[in-house]
C-alpha cells in the first residue's frame, strides 16, 4: 500500500525543523562554552594572584561570583529550595548528585556557607588547577585505596571540619550516563559516622537536561538544588552504616527521579560494595 502524500510531506517537515533545531542548538552549544570558557579563563588569573596573597576565606565572595557567572553564561539559571531543617551554621558533609561538570560551580554558588570538596587526587596533579585546589583547601580523594592514602583523606577532612569548614562529596563516584541516581559509596558516610558530623543531602534536579556526560550540547534550562534537612549522625552504630546511606541516597533521589517522572523505588538501590 502507498503511503499517502500528505504524509510524505508531513515527514519532510518534521526532519527538516527536526534539522533547523539541532543546528541552532549546536550553534547556541558552542557560543556559550566559549563565552563561559574566555570568563572562566579571563579571571582565573585574578583567583590564582588572590590565592596567594589572601586567605581563601576573605575572597569567597569573588569565588562565589565566578561560579555564578560561569553557569549562567553557559546557559543556565539556578533556583534555590532549603528545606526548614537544614541548618546553616553547623559544619557538614554536602552529599549531592553529579551530573556533569558544572556541579560544583552550581552548588559552590547556592550554598550559604564555607564550603570545600573532595577531590580525586590525580585532578591535583593538573598543572596550575592542582595548585589552586589545594590553596583553596580541597581534600584529595585517593583513586587506588592504600592504606596511607587513605589515612591522609581521613586526617585532611577532620582538619577541615574541625576549621568550620564544610565540604562537598559526589559518593556515586562519577557522572551520571542516564540522569538517575546511581549507589553510593560508603566513604563519606564511614567518617560522617567517626567523626559524628552531620550530613546534609543535596538534589541537582534539571542538570541532566541543561548538559549531560555523553554530550556536548548545552540546553536552555533551570536547574533547582534542593537542600535538604540536616541529618545527624552522632550515636549512629557500625551496623547503622547502611541505613543511613539508604536515607541520604533516598533523599537525594527523590526529586530528581520524580522530574524523570520516576517513583522512587520502594526497596533499597543495590548499592556498591564498601570503598572510598
Amino acid at each position: 500500500m502507498s503511503v499517502p502524500p500528505e504524509n510524505c510531506r508531513a515527514n519532510a517537515n518534521s526532519a527538516a525543523a527536526a534539522s533547523q533545531i539541532s543546528i541552532y542548538l549546536w550553534i547556541r552549544s558552542l557560543f556559550r562554552w566559549v563565552l563561559a570558557g574566555a570568563f572562566f579563563f579571563f579571571f582565573c588569573p585574578v583567583l590564582i594572584l588572590l590565592a596567594i596573597f589572601i586567605d581563601p576565606r576573605k575572597n569567597d565572595g569573588a569565588q562565589r561570583w565566578l561560579s555564578r557567572n560561569v553557569v549562567r553564561l553557559a546557559g543556565a539559571r539556578v533556583e534555590v529550595r532549603r528545606s526548614p531543617g537544614f541548618d546553616p551554621k553547623r559544619a557538614c558533609f554536602f552529599v549531592s548528585n553529579h551530573v556533569n561538570l558544572f556541579d560544583p560551580f552550581v552548588l559552590y554558588s547556592v550554598i550559604p556557607q564555607f564550603v570545600r570538596g573532595l577531590e580525586l587526587e590525580s585532578h591535583f596533579r593538573i598543572p596550575v588547577y592542582g595548585w589552586l585546589m589545594k590553596r583553596f583547601g580541597n581534600v584529595p580523594v585517593p583513586e587506588v585505596n592504600r592504606p596511607s592514602d587513605l589515612k591522609r583523606m581521613w586526617r585532611l577532612t577532620r582538619a577541615a571540619l574541625d576549621r568550620g569548614v564544610s565540604l562537598i562529596v559526589f559518593p556515586e563516584g562519577g557522572r551520571t550516563i542516564t540522569g538517575r541516581i546511581g549507589p553510593f559509596r560508603d566513604g563519606v558516610f564511614r567518617m560522617a559516622r567517626d567523626f559524628g558530623t552531620p550530613i546534609t543531602p543535596v538534589s541537582i534536579v534539571g542538570s541532566f537536561t541543561f548538559n549531560r556526560k555523553t554530550s556536548w550540547m548545552l540546553r536552555p534550562s533551570t536547574i533547582v538544588v534542593c537542600i535538604h534537612e540536616t541529618i545527624e549522625t552522632q550515636g549512629c552504630g557500625r551496623g547503622e552504616l547502611a541505613e543511613l546511606r539508604d536515607v541520604v541516597w533516598r533523599a537525594v533521589a527523590g526529586p530528581v527521579h520524580a522530574s524523570m517522572g520516576e517513583a522512587l523505588i520502594t526497596e533499597r538501590e543495590p548499592q556498591a560494595e564498601a570503598k572510598i
